[in-house]
């Protein structure tokens, strides 16, 4: 049984962030990821964010992710697991963890759960047909392994992942065929959706895929435009031309391990599925045990790396860890926060969070 202060699953920027702050304060940490790498989704993120400073402005996902994943990797409190994933999580605290063909039993005092979340899908005829992706999945061919997933693309969701990644398409040469997005307008912020406009892809909202073509492969699909109930309007139907049909239409937190923990939880839309009730310090209603990143809620990777850098603070300072500057670093957090949510943009997220807190 191996003994440790803090345990995080999950080395995404919510997970690194966590692992980093706790550290600081001088907390024991091991930190678990399924990966062969650190960064999560950050390694896949070449635009540049937005913010403050303190909020990574005007970085790159792919570069924050190398530098938060080196800083880890030389932190002597700070033990690495990657290609490690965790099993469960038990009533009398014990974390499973299978490495390599080896199960091993680690007894955390605290525990931080940043597992992310997953790509949402959509049910279509042929769905399953080759051709049909997650954006997730597309930006990791392009952005990490430097592949074009086909010539022609039709973007299902425009949000700012599939904005982005039909932008990031473009800088690879992938045509674009079209966005289409169901509501009546888009989710992303015009400073992404500019730039396509610019570069000609056409995006129409209120439009659905009513279907991919193909045998064998997608060749096209169908798309229709929508009525204010949501329901295709009969002879709006028009034929795509494309090769790729690229699914973004949002994700869902990860909550496995929190379900099995026995955390209270609830549905929220607005958060993306369910999630735990949590307090002020991210603590959920298992004693001990932290939320932080799209686990918690899906958001930004800026308020995933703010919410890691809070829980990480918390959880170590439960411990009896403190710093002359622990009050003032912990507002800092709060405050960044409060600013990433603030305004017309975040206000799905207040009143999401509004319903589940402790």
């Amino acid at each position: 049984m191996r003994q440790i202060e803090i345990a995080i699953v999950g080395g995404g920027p919510a997970g690194l962030a966590a692992a980093l702050n706790a550290s600081k304060l001088g907390a024991q940490v091991i930190l678990i990821d399924r990966n062969d790498y650190l960064g999560g989704q950050l390694i896949k993120q070449t635009h540049r964010f937005f913010g403050s400073k303190q909020q990574r402005a005007s970085e790159r996902g792919i570069d924050i992710a190398l530098e938060l994943a080196n800083e880890v990797m030389a932190n002597e409190k700070i033990e690495v697991l990657t290609e490690a994933t965790a099993l469960g999580h038990y009533e009398d605290g014990v974390l499973l963890v299978e490495q390599a063909g080896k199960i091993m039993a680690i007894k955390p005092e605290r525990f931080i759960v940043a597992t992310g979340g997953a790509e949402k899908t959509l049910l279509f005829p042929n769905n399953d047909l080759p051709g049909v992706y997650g954006a997730g999945a597309v930006q990791t061919l392009v952005n990490v392994f430097g592949v074009k997933p086909g010539k022609r693309v039709l973007m299902v969701g425009a949000g700012n992942i599939g904005v982005i990644v039909s932008y990031q398409l473009l800088q690879a040469g992938v045509e674009v065929a079209a966005i289409i997005e169901g509501a009546p307008r888009i989710g992303a912020y015009w400073v992404h959706a500019a730039k396509v406009v610019r570069a000609g892809v056409p995006i129409y909202t209120r439009h659905t895929i009513l279907r991919a073509e193909g045998e064998g492969e997608v060749k096209g699909a169908v798309i229709a435009q929508l009525d204010d109930n949501w329901q295709p309007i009969p002879g709006t139907e028009r034929e795509i031309e494309a090769d790729v049909i690229c699914l973004s239409v949002g994700l869902t937190p990860l909550t496995e391990l929190l379900w099995q923990a026995g955390c209270q939880m609830t549905f929220v839309p607005e958060l993306g599925g369910n999630v735990p009730f949590r307090n002020e310090q991210l603590e959920t209603s298992v004693p001990g045990l932290y939320v932080a990143g799209d686990v918690s809620g899906i958001e930004e990777a800026s308020a995933a790396m703010m919410e890691g850098a809070l829980a990480g603070i918390n959880a170590a300072a439960s411990l009896g860890y403190t710093s002359d500057t622990l009050t003032a670093d912990r507002q800092n957090v709060l405050d960044q926060l409060a600013g990433l949510r603030s305004g017309p943009v975040g206000e799905k997220i207040r009143k999401g969070l509004a319903q589940c807190s402790l």
